[in-house]
């Protein structure tokens, strides 16, 4: 019989048709908790991760939502608690990534990369965590990224968004400390997901010689930091970030 840790639990994870979400959403169902996730025009991979949550016996609820919307977050929100029932598990991973030099980004690529990263952090936390809060009880999980420790060149409004979520969870977790409420980070290294597409050769070659280790990591070897940061073994764990990085940052 599998360990079901999390049976009965119900969690949301934004982003999570493909890449590290995908692997957080089915690593939380094989657990026993039933999975919400939303998705940005991606309707054909949340369908194949959806029927994958329901193969391993659980429920699952699957919608467009393009996370740098507050309407369309409360409106998700709205949605997978009527689906789902009350949510005992936040992860917040949805992510956009591309490649730029610094001098070259525009006002309009910067804030794109804020407000899906940043304020879709937000403001999902936010509509999740009143409620949490009323009952005394929840894991919220931000998927931030090693790059907010050391930073990368033509990554630099990544970064920036990155390092905000990371001082964004620290600081939740001092101001949510007794509510019952646990709040943490997982900051991944370079991981193979479809985020690596738009970066070229060159600046993948410059990332992976930083890597003591000398590869990227796999999705499957990013998930189970974030399984126990939502698991009973996880209850110690506040204002923390988790960061399998193969070496990379050693903190």
């Amino acid at each position: 019989m599998p360990n079901e840790k999390l049976k009965g639990k119900k969690a949301i994870v934004t982003g999570g048709s493909r890449g590290i979400g995908r692997g957080i959403a089915l690593t939380l169902a094989a657990a026993g908790a039933d999975v919400a996730f939303c998705h940005h025009k991606d309707n054909d991979k949340a369908k194949e991760t959806s029927s994958e949550i329901e193969k391993l016996g659980r429920k699952s609820f699957a919608a467009e939502c393009d996370v740098s919307s507050t309407s369309s977050v409360k409106e998700f929100y709205a949605n997978a608690v009527s689906q789902m029932g009350d949510i005992d598990i936040l992860v917040n991973n949805a992510g956009h990534n591309i490649t730029e030099n610094f001098e070259e980004i525009s006002e309009e690529s910067f804030d794109r990369m804020l407000n899906v990263h940043v304020k879709g952090t937000f403001f999902m936390t936010q509509a999740v965590y009143k409620d949490m809060k009323k009952r005394g009880a929840g894991r919220i999980i931000n998927i931030t990224s090693q790059l907010a420790y050391k930073g990368a060149g033509t990554l630099t409004h990544y970064c920036a968004a990155k390092g905000a979520n990371t001082t964004f969870t620290r600081a939740l977790a001092l101001e949510c400390a007794g509510t019952g409420v646990l709040v943490n980070a997982v900051a991944p290294g370079v991981t193979n997901t479809d985020l690596l597409t738009p970066l070229a050769d060159e600046l993948l070659d410059t990332l992976k010689k930083a890597i003591p280790l000398n590869r990227f990591a796999e999705v499957d070897e990013i998930a189970p930091a974030v399984l126990l940061l939502a698991s009973p073994e996880g209850s110690f764990f506040h204002g923390s970030c988790i960061s399998p990085n193969g070496g990379e940052v050693m903190f």
